[in-house]
């Protein structure tokens, strides 16, 4: 299959203008099938703006979305629940979805939950319920996977194993991943292409690259590059549901 056969969707100079304010303006990017592309940037950067532009939310944009694919999973930053509500997880999986119980076994066995299937949902941790999140987002086996902000309300080590998780949806659907993060570092073993936000395109490119850019280090400091230096080694060992580690 050629590169432009893999292509799920791509933004030429796409940015959207409100209040006679440009939210985010000029950026261009590409996901495609099996490939991570992370959005990094500063609250406000325009990083959420740009994964809806993507997904279609916005209409009235400068610029130009061409999408390749309508099978699309999104796992938005924040999500409304009433939480006093005696919702299992199962019945969250069922809520917007008339999935078969194969289909929510699978997803829920991919993401390391399927023995919460029962559960009620104000009963899991930060990190189980971002991971019935996903679940729910790859149920119907998307093409494209667009995750804002997938580990938030987790500790540092469980953050790893849900982006160690993300790596593996990815490979085992072969979908491609439009991931937001607030956190480079964390986010840099599993990804092929990063593009920092501020308004604008600051810098875009592999990892490596952007940890040394100028503009990437004004932006989150001359540590934060060299955190990511040191933890873009390739490790011996994988991290289990709770983030402790185990050798391979």
């Amino acid at each position: 299959m050629s590169k432009e056969n893999n292509i799920l969707v791509k933004l030429n100079e796409v940015g959207i203008r409100q209040n006679d304010k440009w939210l985010v303006k000029g950026v261009s990017l590409v996901v495609e099938k099996g490939k991570i592309v992370t959005l990094i940037g500063p609250n406000g950067s325009g990083k959420s703006t740009t994964a809806k532009i993507a997904l279609g939310i916005y209409k009235k944009i400068a610029g130009q979305v061409e999408k390749y694919t309508n099978n699309v999973g999104y796992v938005p930053q924040k999500i409304s629940i009433d939480w006093t509500l005696p919702l299992r997880v199962n019945d969250f999986m069922l809520l917007t979805e008339n999935l078969k119980d194969e289909a929510v076994n699978e997803a829920l066995s991919l993401t390391g939950v399927i023995h919460l299937k029962n559960k009620n949902l104000g009963n899991l941790s930060g990190g189980e319920f971002q991971r019935v999140l996903l679940a729910r987002a790859i149920s119907r086996k998307p093409d494209l996977l667009v995750l804002d902000e997938p580990v938030q309300g987790v500790d540092f080590t469980g953050e790893i194993a849900l982006y160690e998780l993300i790596k593996k949806i990815s490979d085992t659907l072969n979908c491609g991943i439009l991931l937001i993060s607030h956190d480079l570092h964390t986010v840099m073993s599993a990804t092929d292409h990063v593009v920092c936000l501020n308004g604008h395109v600051c810098c875009s490119g592999t990892p490596s690259d952007v940890a040394k850019n100028n503009e990437y280090k004004a932006l989150f400091g001359e540590q934060a590059s060299q955190t990511l230096s040191i933890y873009e080694h390739k490790h011996n060992h994988v991290h289990s549901n709770d983030g402790e580690v185990k050798k391979n």
